[in-house]
């Protein structure tokens, strides 16, 4: 199984969404958990977006596990390389789930040094940026170009974004 993660701020509450899917090109989702906390969320902090994040992505997969017997990789919306040796959100995900499961960052735009790989889908001239962990950016950027959906971004990766917002056709 893959899970793909997402994360929205409102003003009063944190939405995740979590999409699970058996392969790679799947073209609808096993099933989505759509997870709400109240409350306002922490201040944005430039330079500090994964001290942020990473504990509703956190909190995601240990609700996912229960549902979950096997864990291929995490695709997160995000960076998990921010240049060579700097970690990102996906490096902070992979260590605080104790390095156990591949985590792929998926990134609409390159952030400056990146490691990240490239790859176009949909006949999109825009790329997206790749960078893993616990897996060859190789078989990353493989994986990403093989999953479902005639655009730039796959469709379970909008559909967990989509969920993540409150859209009601997540």
């Amino acid at each position: 199984m893959f899970l793909a993660l997402d994360v929205h701020y409102a003003d009063d509450h944190v939405r995740g969404a979590a999409v699970a899917f058996a392969r790679s090109d799947d073209a609808t989702p096993a099933w989505v958990i759509v997870d709400d906390v109240p409350g306002p969320p922490a201040a944005y902090e430039s330079g500090r977006f994964a001290v942020r994040e990473l504990p509703y992505l956190v909190r995601l997969v240990t609700q996912a596990r229960g549902r979950l017997a096997g864990l291929a990789a995490i695709f997160v919306d995000g960076h998990v390389w921010l240049e060579v040796g700097r970690p990102g959100l996906g490096h902070y995900l992979y260590d605080a789930l104790g390095g156990e499961i591949p985590v792929i960052g998926v990134a609409k735009t390159r952030y400056r040094g990146a490691p990240a790989g490239e790859v176009r889908r949909g006949g999109s001239t825009n790329p997206l940026f790749v960078t893993s962990i616990g897996l060859a950016r190789t078989d990353a950027e493989r994986l990403l170009a093989g999953m479902h959906g005639p655009h730039r971004v796959p469709t379970l990766l909008r559909i967990v974004d989509r969920a993540s917002r409150g859209d009601e056709m997540a």
